[in-house]
């Protein structure tokens, strides 16, 4: 009974560490005093890629570049901007790749419409590949010529 509960207990401390990996990557030193002004910068720094580790933001991420850009964050939300003019800046520096959920406009359009293009364009030739394939005249099959006919015969009468 004890043994259970100390698994439990320690596999609700690892659970618990493990969401809150994203806590630890902001330092204390970085957080701003007032709440609201610290929960825009994180609403920002959960949408900016961090450009060293490329799948997290870079509210998650503890690379340097990634503090550096939660740090910039920050300095442009003390300076008075809104929460697009910091995005804006940002992108502007380092260009829309930062952006993990990267705008649709400009020539993005067509990269956000590949996947459904393409799945369609492959609907579309598979379906007349199978078309073709079924209008398709079966192979001619020669038929056995008596002697032939005759000789198969007695091969499978055991003759």
């Amino acid at each position: 009974m004890i043994r259970r509960s100390r698994s439990s207990a320690l596999a609700g401390v690892l659970a618990a560490l493990c969401l809150a990996g994203a806590v630890w990557a902001v330092e204390p030193s970085e957080m701003l005093q007032d709440p609201a002004q610290e929960a825009r910068a994180r609403d920002i720094s959960a949408g900016l890629r961090c450009l060293v580790c490329q799948n997290e933001s870079i509210d998650e991420s503890n690379a340097s570049l990634a503090k550096d850009l939660r740090v910039l964050v920050r300095e442009r939300i003390t300076a008075g901007d809104s929460n697009d003019e910091v995005i804006d800046f940002v992108v502007a520096r380092y260009g829309e790749f930062v952006l993990l959920k990267p705008t649709t406009g400009g020539l993005n359009w067509l990269l956000w419409a590949a996947g459904p293009i393409l799945f369609v364009l492959a609907m579309v030739i598979g379906l007349n590949y199978t078309r073709n394939r079924a209008k398709a005249a079966a192979p001619n099959e020669a038929a056995l010529s008596e002697a032939e006919q005759k000789r198969l015969d007695e091969i499978l009468r055991g003759d």
